[in-house]
């Protein structure tokens, strides 16, 4: 076996960077459809909560070690919001420019990137796509402020809950239902990339091509692209 080394020319790694929000509202149907861009993204939070120390004694030891359930959330922040997202704020529009609050959060879908670096190429080395699944956004505070010497642009923020959604059986292996998917592009086929990224952001299309709407493919159908 080879002596271990650290930090080699190109293996210092880090991630930075938050951009390429979508939002895809869940149709009747199941899916993830009809997506459109997240302008004004700042800052994406994860936050896996559970899978908690449960331990059992017997014969004054521990007998078993079980851990709860594991649940995924997260927080969205951002300058402002597509319209589209307000059937997932609890807003309703009923008439043009005029909403009503406090009605019925449709769930939904939600793509962001991040950036991957290293020694050599810098924030050009890579990047990962997360994919969040099953999302409900709880109902969040907006605090506007008088306009002064010092004004910065109001950061609106977004906590969000999820739902897993089946994975299925791959490779002869059964996985759990899952709110979250990351793909590295370091490390997966880039004709494979290729493709989840047009179902993602969608295709222009040309001529009489009208192209396609951006949607969140189901994380069974991602799987399948890169296995």
């Amino acid at each position: 076996m080879a002596q271990l080394t650290w930090d080699g020319t190109g293996d210092k790694i880090f991630e930075t960077g938050t951009d390429r929000g979508v939002y895809y509202p869940l149709t009747d149907e199941g899916t993830y459809s009809g997506g459109v861009p997240w302008n004004g993204l700042t800052g994406v939070t994860e936050s896996p909560s559970g899978a908690e120390s449960n331990k059992h004694y017997a014969d004054n030891i521990v007998y078993a070690n079980i851990l709860s359930a594991e649940e995924f959330g997260a927080t969205i922040e951002a300058f402002t919001w597509p319209d589209e997202f307000d059937n997932s704020d609890g807003l309703a529009q009923v008439a043009a420019g005029v909403t009503v609050g406090q009605q019925t959060r449709r769930p939904f879908g939600f793509s962001y990137r991040t950036k991957i670096g290293n020694d050599v190429q810098g924030q050009d080395f890579g990047y990962k796509l997360h994919l969040i699944y099953g999302a409900t956004a709880s109902p969040s505070e907006k605090a506007y402020t008088t306009v002064s010497d010092s004004t910065e642009p109001t950061t609106f923020s977004w906590e969000l809950s999820t739902t897993p959604v089946a994975v299925g059986t791959i490779g002869g292996v059964e996985y759990k239902p899952t709110a979250l998917i990351v793909i590295d592009s370091t490390k997966v086929d880039e004709g494979a990339l290729e493709s989840l990224e047009e179902l993602l952001y969608g295709t222009a299309g040309g001529g009489e091509d009208p192209g396609t709407p951006a949607e969140l493919p189901l994380p069974s159908e991602v799987i399948a692209l890169f296995s």
